[in-house]
């Protein structure tokens, strides 16, 4: 899943660290879903789009699988 995380968070001025104390996950688990390396759970998605005051789908971009 693609995502807007890392945009939104640097247009904000806010540091990962500063970020991962905000939702109780570690800076770690904050530059993982930065990269793609990690999807969150559907409780994360909220709490970071809580956050950010915007609707998950403003962060978190969803594409379908296409089959061949």
């Amino acid at each position: 899943m693609k995502n807007r995380l890392e945009e939104i968070r640097k247009f904000r001025g806010i540091g990962q660290e500063q970020l991962a104390s905000a939702l109780g996950v570690s800076r770690q688990t904050i530059s993982s879903l930065e990269n793609g390396r990690y999807n969150p759970s559907i409780i994360l998605a909220f709490k970071i789009a809580r956050y950010f005051n915007l609707s998950i789908e403003d962060i978190f971009i969803y594409e379908e699988e296409q089959k061949l």
